[in-house]
């Protein structure tokens, strides 16, 4: 599996982000629900490409599109506490795909302080 980020915007600069490794780790055991697919605000955005330096050409749209056919949608999107995605759109993306109207989601009670602040992808390990 490839090394994976969460980013939010942050106050400062750049964005906050989250080690997606981390978060599915701290959110083992929070209780599984039923979301609607249309509830998760961020489908209707550039998701993938908002904020980065990357350009959705279709190279990048078909490498998006090859993990969307491979992607195990056994596993859980997870939330942070107000609804926001923290992990899982090509899982959502999939569920779309598929016609599905609801999806599998854990959601954080508080959610996890970022594993980094006012930083740039480009500046993480990966």
């Amino acid at each position: 599996m490839r090394k994976q980020y969460h980013f939010w915007p942050a106050a400062e600069r750049g964005f906050d982000a989250w080690d997606v490794d981390r978060l599915i780790v701290l959110s083992r055991g929070l209780p599984i629900e039923r979301v609607a697919v249309d509830a998760i605000s961020e489908i209707d955005t550039a998701y993938w490409f908002e904020g980065s330096d990357e350009v959705a050409t279709v190279r990048k749209v078909v490498e998006h599109a090859r993990l969307i056919s491979e992607v195990d949608i056994s596993f859980p999107i997870i939330l942070g506490q107000d609804g926001r995605l923290m992990d899982g759109m090509h899982r959502i993306a999939r569920a779309l795909l598929e016609g599905r109207a609801q999806i599998d989601a854990v959601r954080f009670v508080v959610t996890p302080a970022p594993d980094y602040r006012s930083c740039f992808p480009s500046e993480l390990p990966y």
